[in-house]
């Protein structure tokens, strides 16, 4: 190795769009995650409210009560399963 010879992966040879790369990638993964946050906890306050009013366990769509397994595995739900998948295919 001749004196002045460095790794490759020196700062002199990053190729333009790679500098700061990782900060903008933290950067949407963190706004996507507060995205999400902010879904659950609107998703918790409409259940908050549907318990308050009685309503809590039944469809907001058909008014067709909501399985046990499913909401004890997503409390906030607010549809059957089968509504859910259509909502989700339309």
């Amino acid at each position: 190795m001749h004196r002045g010879d460095g790794p490759l992966e020196s700062d002199a040879n990053r190729e333009p769009g790679e500098e700061g790369s990782q900060n903008l990638y933290d950067d949407e993964l963190s706004a996507g995650r507060i995205e999400d946050l902010r879904e659950q906890m609107a998703a918790l306050e409409r259940a908050e409210a549907r318990l308050q009013a009685g309503t809590y366990g039944l469809s907001v769509r058909s008014g067709e009560p909501i399985p046990d397994g499913r909401l004890e595995a997503r409390p906030t739900a607010e549809y059957t399963v089968e509504e859910q998948q259509a909502r989700e295919r339309s």
